[in-house]
């Protein structure tokens, strides 16, 4: 087996470290339930995890945004929709930044009992990042499961009617594609360009922007590499597409990333790898990470500086 580099050890090949800055955006993992148990999924989450953050987590999380103020907070999971903290979580936080942001797979959304949980985006105008893995049935149902697309498609046209995607409405409609494969993600331009065609043409769809990014070489994605032999020649590909230019933008470096029993962790994937922040902190010490603080790295860190890197 080739051997693949250390992260921290390529950084210092070009003369640069890993290091915090001032943070700036507060991500909440909601839980690792979801409808979905997606082949590229990093966190591994699925119909039956059971890990689902509290009402008591959600209240020190609350305590812990009005006491630091992020100028962004990002909910994902998981299925977000899924845990039945989510809609207080939103109200709670709504008061306390200008900028909150909700991942979705859209299925999620298309249940009776969240009905009222697109009116609440809606109204507190939360920014939707909706994944996709493509626009076509074909390839969206074989990473999902049969009937994913079309109830994908449902979703985002009653995200359009509500006025998400749309010119002018300031309601921001994202759609987040990954590779289906162990290969790195086409050129973002214009697959985007190609997105909006086809969602246009065939289903009347409209959306802000389209960000493409690799799989994390984590959780049921790092699984299935292993078990087909493509591991090594997977990160082989990210290390050889290794971007010093990158690493300005990752997003371990102004994020604060809680997981959904409270534990703070550098990034989403820094949780499926189990690597939190350093000192082992969690939401209720009430600890804002410092700058310069150390990162902790891992393979997985190749994914976030390989060509243009991770959004």
């Amino acid at each position: 087996m080739t051997s693949i580099p250390l992260f921290h050890k390529v950084l210092a090949e070009h003369g640069l470290t890993l290091r915090r800055s001032t943070p700036q955006i507060l991500q909440i993992n909601v839980g690792l339930l979801c409808n979905l148990a997606c082949k590229h999924c990093h966190l591994e989450a699925g119909p039956r995890r059971t890990e689902c953050m509290t009402s008591e987590t959600r209240e020190a999380i609350v305590a812990y945004a009005d006491a630091y103020r992020f100028d962004l907070i990002d909910i994902t999971g998981g299925a977000p929709e899924m845990n039945p903290e989510l809609a207080q979580l939103l109200e709670d936080i709504a008061p306390l930044t200008n900028n909150i942001m909700v991942r979705t797979n859209l299925v999620a959304l298309d249940h009776e009992e969240r009905r009222d949980l697109m009116d609440l985006l809606t109204r507190l105008r939360v920014t939707v990042v909706a994944s996709l893995p493509s626009p076509r049935k074909a390839q969206t149902d074989k990473v999902r499961g049969a009937q994913t697309h079309d109830t994908s498609i449902t979703v985002l046209q009653s995200l359009n009617k509500r006025g998400y995607g749309q010119d002018g409405s300031g309601l921001e409609l994202y759609l987040v594609s990954n590779p289906a494969g162990a290969f790195l993600p086409a050129e973002q331009s214009g697959l985007e360009r190609r997105f909006k065609k086809e969602l246009s043409r065939n289903f009347g769809i409209t959306f802000n922007k389209l960000l493409v990014l690799p799989n994390a070489p984590l959780g049921r994605f790092r699984t299935w590499l292993e078990a087909s032999g493509n591991l090594t020649p997977y990160l082989q590909s990210l290390v050889s597409a290794f971007n010093p230019g990158a690493l300005c933008g990752v997003m371990c470096r102004e994020t604060v990333s809680i997981a959904w029993d409270g534990t703070l962790y550098d990034c989403d994937f820094n949780q499926a790898a189990h690597r939190p922040m350093v000192g082992g902190l969690h939401v209720r010490d009430m600890v804002l990470p410092s700058e310069g603080q150390t990162i902790a790295t891992g393979d997985h860190c190749f994914a976030c500086t390989a060509g243009s890197g991770f959004t």
